[in-house]
Order: structure tokens, then C-alpha cells, then sequence
């Protein structure tokens, strides 16, 4: 470790998933190389010891001055009629600056992770639901059912933080918390067991039939009668026996990922687990808990929603914002023929690249990112590690802030955008 003795970082926020883990113990050294010293996991690994490469600004795949490089995005913008800003990987003040853009020059706006998110979106729309926040996870839930996801592949410290920790504030047994895994095969569990060596229920079955499975579980729920004795290799008295431990807890959480739920119509899936959320909630006390998060997408959609009144899917080519979940999607709109340039954002990010086009399009993004396709691409500082922002933890009630930790010569995303349209 001598060559990261210059410094020590304690309690940085990590940006690289839903959490926004506060806790994490860094080692800087005399260039600014990052190095985790305490409380990482592999995602935080990747964001914070990515050694970020010496970038400059690229104008159809030449190096170019920032000044030239702005003023060629700019006029690509100025040229189009229907531009889509899309990727839209970045926190708070970066999508701010971004919205702004975009009610100038008519933009449509899409996230990289939308076709997830949305899953998500729609329920919350069209019925609403009862969702918790990590704290109260953290303090209070006794039975914690996982529906269709490990979490972990997209969560890594989710048990260690919210699950197994050693204290809650009304001194609760963690170690005595019920885990259950519904849905999908080969499901990694190993997070699942308690620290006292207490394993978790497992009842696996393809993803592609979780929608009967949660459609049966929740009329057991209501009290129908089944006649049937099984539902997609579930034994119906196992998901009575499952129904009845709901019924019974102090305090239960349902969760699930919505981008591991990639079947058709998932939004009626999730549907049906806020509304027997919904119904335990007649005689006990349930929550739901959607996971996941990554790129922004929770920080995004939230400052798209309190600017414009929608969140993203939305578009200000009639001055004013319109919202279409369907009609605006980054695929729909490049594959008919909407839009006619692309600008596509990606600071956390560089393996985040943009589809391809043959629309004039420009990428602003990581140092590292690969676009020798773009007509035009600026590099940028990254937000939790080369300039401060702002984020939202995956269950929206927290915002943090995210710390600059070294220096860059990089501008941030929201100079460059600001410098952008200073120039049209």
C-alpha cells in the first residue's frame, strides 16, 4: 500500500449502483489513483479504481480543441428538428443542465435503463402502490420476500447494509429475519443466509411464469379457492404456507428488480405484487421495494418529473413538455425515423456507448469511452470522483451528495452542456 499513502478517503458516497453506499474507505495516492480500501464491493471496485485515460475532445474521430468541438455540437443541434437526447447516464445537476438543453432545442429525452424503469413507472401510474424506503427495511422487516432476482448481481451490499446488520433501532433480531426466494432458476441465495447459518426458502420456477405464480399467490392472499394442486412446479400449499407467513408478519417486505423481469407485459406482474402488498396490508403491515438502479436512472427521472411534470419519455418539440412511454423510446425513434440527430450521455459509465446510427450524432461521456463513429465526442470529469453533484438513493426519499475526490483537467458534463448552448 505505499503507493497510496498520501491520503485516506472516509465515508465517500458510492455512485456505481441504487444504494448509494456512504461508507466507503478509499486510499488516494500522490497522482490521484483510487484504491478501496474498506466496505467496497465489485461495482464500487470498478467506478473508483477505473484509471481514467487521458482523453480529448474528437470531431468525426480527430482530435479537436473543446472550443471547435462544442461549436460542431452545436450546430448539429441547431440543424435538426427532432434531436433525441438519450443515455442520459449522469446525477442531478448534469440532468438539469440537460433539461434546459432540451426546451431549447426541442429535444425528446430518453434514458439508457427506461425500458426497465418503466416497468415500474406504469404501475405507479396507473394504480399506485405502497412502497418502503431502506431505512425502514433496515429497522423493522421480519419475513423479506425476493421475487424473480438474487438482488445481489445488482445490489452487492443490499444484505450487509439493510438485512443482516447488527443493530435496528427498536432492537430487533436480525439474524432471526425470514428470507424467501420466489421465482427464477439457479437463483444465487448464498446472501440469503442469516449470519447465524439460518438458510433461506427457495421456490424456483422459470421467470417466463411468474406471472401465474404471483396471480395465484396473491388470490391465496385474498382468500379464493384454488383447485388446483400445483402452479408452474410451485406446490399450491407451498404457496399457501408462503401466503400464511405474510399473513403472520410484523412487518413484510416484497421485492424485486424490474430489469430482471424480462418478459412480456412485466408491468402486470408487478402490478400484482403491489396489489397483494395492498391487500396483507388489511391485517398486517407490508411494504414493496422495487431495487436495482444504475447510471442515474432514479436521479433522472426524478428531476425530469419535479422540472417538467413527467418523467422521462418526454419531449419539448411544441415547447412545451409532452409525455409518451411508447412513442419516444430511443429504438422507436431512431428505427422510424423521428429523430434526425442523436446526443447521447454517459459520465459514469464508458461501456455505456450509444446504438449505432447514421444520424449525426455527438457523445459526451467518460474519458474512456469508445465512439470512433461519433461526429463528435467530448470527454468529461466523472460526478463522485472528479466534481461534486447530487443523487437519489434507489427509494427516492434520499438524496446525497456525491464528493469530488482528485483533480481533472476534464470539464463536467453540466459546463460543456451550459457552453453548448451558450453557442446555439
Amino acid at each position: 500500500m505505499e503507493n497510496f499513502s498520501a491520503s485516506s478517503l472516509e465515508s465517500v458516497t458510492c455512485p456505481a449502483c441504487g444504494l448509494l453506499c456512504d461508507d466507503i474507505y478509499l486510499a488516494r495516492n500522490a497522482v490521484g489513483q483510487l484504491k478501496m480500501i474498506d466496505n467496497g464491493c465489485t461495482k464500487s471496485m470498478t467506478f473508483f479504481e477505473r484509471t481514467t485515460q487521458t482523453a480529448s475532445p474528437l470531431i468525426d474521430g480527430k482530435p479537436s480543441s473543446l472550443v471547435d468541438a462544442i461549436k460542431k455540437a452545436a450546430a448539429i443541434l441547431r440543424n435538426a428538428n427532432q434531436p433525441l437526447i438519450a443515455g442520459l447516464g449522469t446525477e442531478v445537476q448534469g440532468m438539469r443542465s440537460i433539461l434546459s438543453l432540451a426546451d431549447k432545442v426541442g429535444a425528446s429525452l430518453d434514458h439508457m435503463n427506461a425500458n426497465s424503469s418503466f416497468r415500474n413507472t406504469l404501475v405507479l401510474q396507473n394504480s399506485g402502490w405502497q412502497v418502503t424506503t431502506l431505512t425502514e427495511v433496515r429497522n423493522r422487516v421480519d419475513l423479506l420476500l425476493i421475487i424473480g432476482t438474487d438482488i445481489v448481481s445488482h445490489n452487492p451490499r443490499f444484505f450487509e447494509r439493510n438485512v443482516w446488520n447488527t443493530a435496528s433501532m427498536f432492537d430487533q433480531d436480525t439474524s432471526a429475519r425470514e428470507i424467501v426466494y420466489l421465482g427464477g432458476q439457479a437463483v444465487e441465495t448464498t446472501a440469503g443466509i442469516s449470519p447465524a447459518g439460518k438458510k433461506p426458502t427457495v421456490m424456483p420456477c422459470d421467470l417466463s411464469c411468474l406471472p401465474e405464480v404471483i396471480a395465484t399467490l396473491r388470490a391465496i392472499i385474498s382468500g379464493k379457492t384454488l383447485h388446483i394442486t400445483e402452479v408452474a412446479g410451485i406446490k399450491t400449499s407451498d404457496l399457501q404456507n408462503l401466503a400464511e407467513r405474510l399473513k403472520s408478519a410484523k412487518y413484510s417486505v416484497v421485492t424485486w428488480v424490474s430489469s430482471d423481469l424480462n418478459f412480456k407485459h412485466a408491468e402486470l406482474t408487478i402490478q400484482n405484487i403491489a396489489e397483494l402488498v395492498i391487500k396483507l396490508n388489511e391485517k398486517t403491515r407490508s411494504s414493496g421495494l422495487p431495487l436495482g438502479g444504475a447510471d442515474g436512472d432514479y436521479s433522472v427521472n426524478q428531476v425530469s418529473t419535479w422540472t417538467s411534470g413527467y418523467p422521462i419519455r418526454n419531449r419539448f418539440s411544441r415547447q412545451y413538455p409532452e409525455y409518451d412511454p411508447y412513442h419516444f423510446s430511443t429504438e422507436k425513434l431512431l428505427n422510424d425515423g423521428e429523430a434526425d440527430a442523436l446526443l447521447w450521455i454517459s459520465e459514469f459509465n464508458p461501456e455505456k456507448t450509444p446504438p449505432k446510427t447514421n444520424l449525426p450524432n455527438i457523445v459526451i461521456g467518460h474519458g474512456n469511452m469508445s465512439v470512433i463513429d461519433a461526429n463528435v465526442f467530448i470527454p468529461v470529469s466523472t460526478a463522485g470522483i472528479e466534481h461534486t453533484g447530487t443523487m437519489f438513493r434507489i427509494d427516492s426519499s434520499v438524496s446525497l451528495p456525491i464528493g469530488k475526490l482528485r483533480e481533472s483537467t476534464l470539464p463536467s458534463l453540466t459546463e460543456v452542456i451550459a457552453a453548448i448552448e451558450a453557442a446555439l
